[in-house]
């Protein structure tokens, strides 16, 4: 019997060899970049939350491009502290962006949430002016406290206390801090737009209406506010783009110069493209050791609670704007969240920047339909060229910027309705949380008030059953905060 192994025919000669196979072109079978974007898509949850990639990707531009401000903004404050750096504003504005960058990463690709991470506003005055300037405490142990905090943010984010505090606020307080969310931005647009400013005998006034950022903030508020109406897709994009179309055509003062005055556009004098430094003189130079030695328990008690307070509004109300929060008002993978924001402090802090953190500006790409991870890893991406392209950036004035804050502003009072006014346990509490945050330039300030009220109303009307025991520690400490700390 013959060994032989190959297939033969009846007169013995080899059969032909099989056809090779083609590959399949089957169009139910995905393959290449096809089974790439499935797998995005699944990842994600783009289908399952009713967005598309494209969709998610526009999101996240207009994200960018209304938060962008920050990479012109972060340096010049770091830089009254940090001023002993060769080119400091160009470092500075290196690390913004790579901060804003891997912090928007890390909520984007690991929390999956559309919610833009960057060096917080406020933080980093509070940073420079009281801490390393008002208290002579030197920039490099400033950082380490900043490092510190955003380590407590983690461990207590991982043992799960952030959440816990999160489920225990009520309904009615998330809707409102939405609502204050939404009033802080729309006074930041206003202020952005000169169309509100600080007045000695009324505290705050009506602006000059006939400065070119006034005029043009306002056209592009009705423009912006037409499309929307029109339902127009992108329309807070298009927005921007028209509105900064204008400011270049009318050659309107609305760009701000080195010296702080106004002026037109100057056009690309750097050009298009500029390469990026690496910021040597910033990375890793965060003293921990000189934190921990000079006793710095205050400074790094407020970095933590400013954050921690700011960062649990800014993060419920956008879950709540995108619809993540379920019917007992909890986020889902709300550990890993948190946890992000605190390693997001962390690397920033290693980075030369103040405390990173949820942007409120985030609104505008949710508003614009952004639902997942998708929308703000693109922002983190656009971050990252803008450190190569971050002349172009120039183009885009506060004045278009400014009426997107104050319509995603107005935009966020919707969930208003839903509280029960009638109820003045709940009602007041709530009108607290959303006056206060505006009156106060805070976020923070707007929680606590809410948060203290309503405890407090609830016992003296003997309603203090309802109240999960979680929050009445949290109001405990809120009000030691504010006794026992200057902050």
């Amino acid at each position: 019997m013959s060994t032989d192994s190959k297939d033969t025919g009846t007169d013995g000669a080899a059969a032909p060899a099989a056809p090779r196979r083609r590959p399949s072109t089957d169009p139910e079978r995905p393959t290449g970049m096809k089974q790439l974007v499935a797998a995005v898509d699944r990842y994600f949850g783009v289908s399952a939350s009713g967005s598309t990639l494209s969709r998610e990707s526009r999101a996240g531009l207009v994200t960018f491009l209304t938060m962008s401000y920050i990479l012109f903004v972060n340096p010049q404050v770091l830089g009254a502290a940090i001023d002993d750096v060769p080119g400091a504003p160009v470092q500075l504005l290196m690390t913004t962006a790579i901060a804003s960058c891997i912090g928007c990463l890390l909520m984007g690709v690991v929390g999956r949430y559309p919610f833009a991470m960057a060096p917080s506003m406020g933080l980093n005055a509070f940073f420079s002016y009281t801490v390393v300037l008002g208290m002579d405490v030197p920039w490099r142990t400033a950082l380490g406290a900043v490092f510190i905090s955003g380590v407590l943010f983690v461990v207590l984010s991982v043992i799960g206390a952030r959440k816990a505090i999160v489920s225990a606020i009520p309904y009615s307080l998330k809707l409102a801090i939405m609502a204050g969310i939404g009033c802080f931005l729309a006074l930041l647009g206003f202020r952005n737009a000169g169309l509100v400013v600080t007045d000695a005998d009324t505290l705050v006034t009506l602006g000059d209406l006939t400065s070119p950022v006034a005029w043009i903030s306002i056209v592009g508020l009705v423009l912006t506010a037409a499309l929307l109406q029109l339902k127009v897709k992108g329309a807070l994009l298009w927005g921007i783009v028209g509105t900064s179309a204008l400011s270049v055509i009318t050659g309107a003062a609305v760009y701000t110069a080195q010296d702080g005055s106004m002026q037109s556009f100057p056009g690309f004098t750097d050009g298009l493209v500029a390469l990026p430094v690496w910021p040597s003189d910033l990375v890793g130079q965060m003293d921990i050791g000189g934190a921990i030695g000079l006793g710095l328990l205050s400074v790094v008690f407020t970095f933590f609670f400013v954050d921690f307070f700011d960062a649990t509004g800014t993060l419920t109300g956008l879950a709540q704007k995108s619809g993540y929060l379920d019917e007992k008002g909890e986020m889902p993978r709300a550990k890993t969240a948190f946890s992000m924001d605190g390693l997001a402090t962390m690397f920033g802090a290693f980075m030369g920047t103040s405390t990173t953190g949820a942007y409120v500006e985030s609104a505008s790409g949710i508003q614009d339909g952004g639902r997942t991870g998708v929308s703000v890893t693109v922002t983190g991406l656009l971050f990252a060229v803008a450190m190569f392209f971050w002349p172009l950036a120039g183009v885009i004035p506060g004045a278009a910027t400014a009426p997107i804050l104050v319509l995603v502003g107005a935009m966020m009072m919707d969930g208003i309705r839903r509280i029960d006014w009638d109820e003045i346990s709940e009602g007041v509490p709530s009108f607290l949380a959303i006056l206060v945050m505006p009156l106060t330039f805070s976020i923070a300030n707007g929680v606590s008030a809410g948060v203290v009220s309503f405890c407090a109303i609830k016992v003296c009307s003997g309603g203090w059953r309802s109240v999960h025991p979680v929050l009445y520690i949290v109001a405990l400490l809120l009000v030691a905060r504010y006794v026992f700390f200057d902050i």
